[in-house]
């Protein structure tokens, strides 16, 4: 897998700046001057003069206020994204799963703060794109972690060749957010838990498409876990699926990533390959897709299927049918065309905005 392509954008800024090389650098050294604070601190002083010098009442409801509504915090989001990320990249390091574990979905958990609410009380529409962002970040580093570490360290592995040159190209290993569409389908009240379930849904010679589904906690009851760490949890096994169970989804999203090395457009085929998601194909993975391709059988999607069993045409066709929803999103960038420069009659401007 050595095919890249070579798109007319610049190179984002997290890709000048090497984010991949910044996480084992900035983490280590957050933890260990938060360590050292810590550990300078007389915190038996420090608790008793909080909780019963001069003021302590609006101490008290101030942190109170804050740990209910930690996730609204400044520099909460940076904190949710970038634990996935050490996480799984390095402090446990998710196993190579299979083709299994390529549209299979990942669980991450959250809940509706009150700074979350808007006037009708219940989750703002605006806030699921945050929870959104850590929900994938969860997913793909974890079941791509293999492929972005060996991606990442291109000039030596020489997986990606520029077609130009026919070297490695230069430049950082970045991931783009393409664009995202959510469909809200139930509110979702106050210090409510809800579980997001995302999970590749396609892909394509540029983009990874990506489905999450917005479900209260509890609704999804697996039958399965395809990291043996979770085995323990398998605790629904055998029960029967919640009753109504699709009328209870509060929001489903679907999402769009590129995978970047400097200036060149890797094709995700590569990353998932290296990840251990794609069984062997015959040609390989890169092929056009646009090209003919033999009469795949009729499986059936949703079928609990043996690692075995998972070949090339089963992958291929589980993809093709994700690829009917991803090209209706897809043609949605088309969009862009109908603003027409600023050339009509404006209604008005106002602000602040």
């Amino acid at each position: 897998m050595t095919e890249a392509k070579r798109p007319a954008a610049k190179p984002s800024a997290s890709s000048k700046i090497g984010f991949w090389l910044m996480v084992p650098i900035i983490g280590p050294i957050a933890a260990a001057g938060a360590g050292y604070a810590a550990w300078k601190t007389n915190w038996q002083l420090l608790l008793k003069e909080f909780f019963t010098g001069p003021g302590r009442l609006s101490r008290i409801l101030l942190l109170l206020f804050t740990v209910l509504n930690w996730k609204n915090m400044p520099f909460a989001w940076t904190a949710r994204i970038f634990y996935p990320i050490y996480y799984h990249h390095y402090l446990r390091r998710a196993p190579k799963l299979g083709p299994r574990a390529l549209f299979a979905p990942v669980i991450s958990e959250s809940f509706v703060s009150l700074l979350e609410t808007d006037y009708n009380i219940h989750k703002s529409n605006s806030t699921y794109f945050a929870d959104l962002d850590v929900s994938r970040t969860h997913l793909l580093s974890y079941i791509c972690g293999a492929g972005f570490r060996a991606v990442s360290s291109n000039l030596t592995n020489q997986i990606v060749l520029d077609p130009t040159t026919k070297q490695p190209p230069k430049g950082s290993f970045g991931i783009m957010l393409g664009s995202v569409h959510c469909s809200f389908h139930k509110e979702i009240p106050p210090y409510r838990g809800y579980e997001m379930w995302s999970r590749v849904l396609s892909f394509d010679r540029k983009w990874v498409y990506i489905v999450t589904h917005i479900v209260p906690k509890g609704l999804g009851r697996p039958t399965e876990w395809l990291d043996p760490k979770f085995k323990k949890l398998n605790r629904s096994s055998g029960k029967e699926p919640v009753k109504d169970w699709e009328k209870k989804v509060f929001a489903t999203a679907i999402s769009k990533y590129v995978f970047k090395l400097g200036r060149l457009t890797v094709h995700p085929a590569v990353v998932l390959g290296e990840s251990g998601l794609l069984p062997e194909r015959p040609g390989g993975w890169l092929v056009d897709d646009a090209s003919p391709v033999e009469d795949l059988p009729d499986y059936d999607l949703f079928s609990s299927i043996e690692e075995s069993e998972w070949d090339w045409q089963r992958v291929e066709q589980r993809r093709r049918a994700g690829m009917k929803y991803a090209e209706k999103f897809q043609a949605l960038d088309q969009l862009q065309k109908m603003f027409d420069g600023g050339q009509g009659p404006i209604v008005g401007r106002f602000g602040p905005g």
